[in-house]
């Protein structure tokens, strides 16, 4: 696998959420808009790529026994200077995101790579899988917002969509922007993945 092919797999091919099924919790929780579920892919990216470069650059002096706490404690280091951050320079978005930034420490997309991929290749193949899974993390996130936000407000990004439309009536649906909106949101999301996995792959059994 080439650095592009490393990259960009978690783009799509093996996204974090709506492939991998790994981040639900504030997949679902904190994607109420395009700036929370912004906010929270961007938080989960810079901690995803400065814990798999750390552990990838001290790998050989962790012991196998205790690797897992080490992790952790790094993961967590990583947090608490980007909660910091955000407390600092975005408190508007920290106080939104609340106490789902801190429990990013236990976001098992992070602590997987840091397993499966950090603590067994080089720095620059950890910095670029991390890359790649944050990214992909976001868009993912991202996307789910852009619907609960646009079906539960009737706005996208803050601007009254519906409104700009001449649809005057329409502001919104309350249930999307409640958790049955998430995992409803969630599921549609999936079927339609599935059901376009499928249409290719009957496409490429009739050619």
């Amino acid at each position: 696998m080439n650095m592009t092919q490393n990259l960009t797999k978690g783009f799509f091919k093996e996204n974090p959420v709506l492939v991998l099924a790994l981040g639900l919790c504030p997949a679902l929780a904190v994607t109420t808009s395009i700036t929370n579920g912004l906010g929270m892919g961007m938080a989960s990216t810079a901690v995803l790529i400065g814990s798999s470069t750390l552990i990838s650059v001290i790998k050989r002096f962790i012991p196998s026994n205790i690797r897992i706490p080490i992790f952790i404690v790094i993961i967590a280091s990583f947090v608490t200077m980007i909660d910091l951050t955000l407390q600092a320079f975005l408190p508007e978005l920290s106080k939104s995101l609340g106490l789902f930034i801190p429990l990013i420490v236990v976001n098992c997309m992070i602590l997987g790579r840091a397993e499966a991929y950090a603590s067994k290749n080089s720095v620059l193949k950890s910095v670029v899988d991390a890359l790649g899974m944050g990214i992909g993390f976001t868009i993912a996130l991202v996307l789910i917002s852009a619907v609960r936000e646009f079906f539960g407000t009737g706005a996208l990004y803050g601007y009254p969509l519906f409104q700009l439309m001449g649809i005057e009536g329409f502001k919104g649906s309350i249930m999307m922007i409640l958790p049955p909106g998430g995992f409803l949101t969630m599921g549609l999301i999936l079927a339609f993945m599935q059901w376009n996995k499928q249409r290719k792959e009957k496409k490429k059994e009739v050619k």
